[in-house]
C-alpha cells in the first residue's frame, strides 16, 4: 500500500472518530486486502445520516462527493504523484482513491454481514483498528491468521484460505439475481472454486437471470468477458443455464453439427473462436520469439511476425490499438460471429450440412441481442460488423490471388475496424479445426490477411484515394437524383483512381458518365 493511501485511510478514521461515529471496513476492501490484491474502491459501513457525513468526509479530504442511490454515498480523493518507472520518470500521474459509505443494513455489524452475498465479502474490522493495523505492517499486508478484530460470523476468513465461493444463505441468488454473475466474476478473478451447495443454488435460480435490468447484466457480463480464459468462464455459465437463458438464441446451436472441416457444434464453435482469438492476441502482443515458437506460425513471407510488425505500425499511425482485440466488445461480437447458423441450418439431398447466407441472417439476430443488453451504438456496429464480414478474408483467397480492388472494397466497407475482422478471421479458422492439424488452407487465410493489412496500413492512400468529386457535384453535372445511384457513381470512380486510370476531376466526370450508361 502506498503512503498517500494509507494517509487517506487514517484521516478517514480520524474523521469518524471526530464525528464519534462507528465505522467499519467491509466487503471486497476488506476482502482484497487479506488476499493481498489491489483495491482502490473502500467500503465503509456506518451508522447516521449517510449523506451528510459523505459530505463532511469529502470537504475533510479535500475530495469531491457524489450520491449513489438512495443509501450510499461516494467519496472521491483525487491527488498526483511522480512517475518513478521507467521512461516516463518525472512525470506526473493522476490517481484517485474512491470511498464509499453505506448505512449499516441491521442494529449490528454482524447483522449487516449476514444480508451480503458471499462469505468472503462477509468479513468485517472496525475502521481505526484496521488502518493501525496497516499503519504497522510490512507493505500493508495483513495477516489472515491470528488477529481478532475480524469480525467474521460465516467463516469468510477460512474460506478465503481454501479459496472457496460460498453463499451466505439459500436466499442469496433470489434476492438479488446479478449475483450469479457476479460469483463467475469473483471465481475467475480470484481463482476461487465454487462450493457444491453454492453450485446447486446458482442452478436452481438460473432462470431468474432475465429478471435483473440489461445494463446490470451487461456490465457483469462484460467483465467476465474481459478476463483471460473467458472461454472456460464461458463454458461455466453453459453448464449452469445462465448462457442460454441470457442468450436463448443458441439454444437450437447445441448439438447442432457442422460440415468438415469444422471439429466442433455451432455452440461450442462459437466459445472456442473466443478463446482462439485469445490465444491469438497473447502472440501478437508478446515477444516475436513466442510466435516463433508457436505450431501456428509459418517460414514464408506471410506469417504472425509480419502481421505483428505490421500491427505495430497501425498502432503509431493511431488507426488501431492491439488492446482491442482483448476488449470485452470484440469477444462479445465474437462469440455472436455465427449467431446466424441456427436458423439457416439446411441439409441436402445428400445428407451434406449447409448454412446458406448466415453472416446477413445473423446481423439482426444479434443486433437484438445487444439492444438486449442495452449496448451501446458502438458496440452493436462492432458485432454487425463482425457477424456480417468474418467470412470474408477467408473467402477472398479462395481463387488465387487478392485483387486490389477487392481489398479496397473491404476497407471501403469495414474501414480501420477491417483490421481486427481479419484477425477475427484467424481465430475463427483456428477454432473451426479444433485439435485437428492445420492444413494450406491456413497457409492461404494467413496470406491473405497479410496482404490485407499491407495494403491498408502501408499503401491505404493509394488504395483508398481522395475524393475527387463530391456527391452534390454529380447530382448537378447528371441531374440525378439523391441515392444509391450517386454512391454507385463514386465507387466507380474510386475503383478507376485504384487502377490509375483516373487523375483528375474531368477523367473521373468522365468514368461517371460511362457507368451511368451501363445502369
Amino acid at each position: 500500500m502506498d503512503e498517500r493511501t494509507l494517509q487517506i485511510l487514517q484521516d478517514t478514521a480520524h474523521y469518524f472518530g471526530e464525528q464519534h461515529q462507528q465505522a467499519y471496513l467491509v466487503g471486497g476492501s476488506l476482502r482484497n486486502l487479506l488476499l493481498g490484491e489491489p483495491c482502490v474502491d473502500w467500503d465503509i459501513a456506518t451508522h447516521g445520516d449517510i449523506p451528510m457525513l459523505a459530505r463532511h468526509l469529502a470537504d475533510h479530504l479535500g475530495g469531491h462527493y457524489a450520491h449513489l442511490n438512495t443509501k450510499a454515498s461516494r467519496v472521491v480523493v483525487p491527488w498526483t504523484q511522480d512517475n518513478q518507472d521507467g521512461h516516463d520518470a518525472g512525470a506526473v500521474q493522476k490517481q484517485e482513491l474512491i470511498i464509499d459509505v453505506s448505512p449499516l443494513k441491521g442494529k449490528t455489524i454482524e447483522l449487516d454481514l449476514r444480508q451480503r452475498d458471499f462469505t468472503i465479502n462477509a468479513i468485517a474490522a472496525p475502521l481505526n483498528d484496521i488502518v493501525q493495523l496497516l499503519s504497522t505492517s510490512q507493505n500493508g499486508i495483513v495477516s489472515l491468521t491470528g488477529n481478532k478484530l475480524f469480525i467474521d460470523p460465516l467463516h469468510g476468513i477460512a474460506d478465503l484460505k481454501a479459496r472457496r465461493l460460498k453463499a451466505v444463505d439459500s436466499e442469496v441468488f433470489r434476492h438479488d439475481p446479478l449475483r450469479m454473475l457476479r460469483a463467475v466474476r469473483l471465481m475467475g478473478h480470484y481463482s476461487l472454486k465454487i462450493d457444491g451447495w453454492t453450485e446447486g443454488l446458482l442452478m436452481r435460480d438460473a432462470p431468474l437471470i432475465t429478471q435483473v435490468a440489461p445494463e446490470r447484466i451487461r456490465e457483469e457480463l462484460y467483465a467476465i468477458l474481459a478476463m483471460d480464459d473467458a472461454t472456460d468462464r464461458l463454458r461455466f455459465l453453459d453448464a449452469h443455464g445462465l448462457l442460454t437463458t441470457l442468450l436463448p438464441e443458441f439454444i437450437p446451436a447445441r448439438g447442432m453439427r457442422q460440415p468438415i472441416p469444422h471439429h466442433w457444434d455451432v455452440l461450442e464453435h462459437s466459445m472456442e473462436t473466443v478463446g482462439m482469438l485469445e490465444k491469438l492476441t497473447a502472440l501478437l502482443c508478446g515477444p516475436p520469439e513466442q510466435i516463433q515458437q508457436s505450431p501456428i506460425e509459418r517460414n514464408g513471407p506471410w506469417n504472425l511476425t509480419e502481421i505483428q510488425a505490421l500491427l505495430q505500425e497501425a498502432e503509431q499511425q493511431g488507426i488501431f490499438q492491439r488492446a482491442m482485440l482483448s476488449a470485452p466488445r470484440m469477444k462479445m461480437a465474437t462469440l455472436l460471429h455465427d449467431i446466424g447458423k441456427p436458423p439457416t441450418y439446411t441439409t441436402d439431398a445428400n445428407g451434406a450440412i449447409h448454412f446458406y447466407g448466415h453472416p446477413q441472417v445473423g446481423v439482426p439476430v444479434a443486433q437484438n441481442i445487444m439492444r438486449r443488453l442495452s449496448s451501446s451504438t458502438q458496440d452493436r456496429r462492432l458485432a454487425q460488423q463482425v457477424v456480417m464480414h468474418h467470412m470474408r478474408p477467408g473467402q477472398l483467397g479462395q481463387d488465387g490471388d487478392v485483387t486490389i480492388r477487392a481489398i479496397r472494397r473491404y476497407f471501403v466497407d469495414l474501414g480501420p475496424t477491417g483490421i481486427v475482422v481479419a484477425l477475427l478471421s484467424l481465430a475463427d479458422h483456428l477454432a473451426t479445426r479444433g485439435p485437428e492439424p492445420l492444413t494450406e488452407a491456413w497457409d492461404r487465410h494467413l496470406a491473405v490477411v497479410c496482404q490485407l493489412l499491407e495494403q491498408y496500413i502501408r499503401h491505404r492512400e493509394s488504395i483508398m484515394p481522395q475524393q475527387l468529386i463530391a456527391p452534390n457535384e454529380l447530382i448537378r453535372r447528371f441531374k440525378i437524383e439523391p441515392g444509391p445511384i450517386v454512391g454507385t457513381l463514386l465507387e466507380a470512380i474510386a475503383e478507376a483512381q485504384t487502377e490509375g486510370i483516373v487523375h483528375s476531376k474531368d477523367e473521373a466526370f468522365w468514368v461517371a458518365e460511362e457507368k451511368l450508361h451501363q445502369l
